[in-house]
């Protein structure tokens, strides 16, 4: 059996080696019971699917980490994408209100709020919204494999990875 402080330093390591991202929890004001711990990804996608021996699309596809693996790769590439100095984190409360990627960007006054979804149809949980009443986002998006963008209410957009990361792109250009 291996030790907590001993995960804990390889996990330092491979976040030092810029093999692996930890993603601290937002802390709002609400009051509410919040997941403390850091959420882990592995920020190449590739790996992890060598790792598994995942071969194909096909097996990709069928495999339960495919959610995990879709979410860690939006968020490096939109990470790539953001203006210099915003500060990513997700949301996630005890009773399960969750935001995957809420980021701070320089220049706005609230942040943005971005739920992960692996498919063609998005739709919004009951948890993204309790947790956007928590945080009170500036926008919110539900980043999903499609490229097609388009409201899914009158405050959340559906928009594909591309039109995502281009959108924060324009922020970097936006504040020079």
């Amino acid at each position: 059996m291996v030790s907590s402080p001993t995960v804990a330093g390889y996990i330092d390591l491979l976040v030092d080696l810029l093999l692996v991202r930890r993603l601290r929890p937002f802390h709002s004001s609400s009051g509410k019971r919040l997941v403390k711990s850091p959420k882990i990804y592995i920020r190449d996608s590739g790996l992890v699917h060598a790792l598994l021996g995942l071969d194909s699309h096909n097996a990709l596809i069928g495999h339960p980490v495919a959610g995990a693996s879709w979410e860690g790769f939006v968020i490096e590439n939109l990470l790539a994408a953001a203006p210099l100095g915003t500060v990513a984190h997700f949301y996630r409360t005890q009773a399960g209100a969750e935001i995957d990627l809420v980021l701070e960007l320089p220049g706005e006054s609230g942040p943005w709020a971005i739920e992960v979804k692996l498919g063609l149809t998005p739709s919004i949980g009951r948890g993204f919204y309790n947790a956007c009443e928590d945080v009170a986002p500036q926008r919110a998006f539900i980043v999903y494999s499609g490229d097609d963008r388009y409201p899914l209410s009158t405050d959340v957009e559906a928009i594909g990875l591309r039109a995502m990361a281009e959108l924060l792109y324009e922020q970097v250009r936006g504040s020079d």
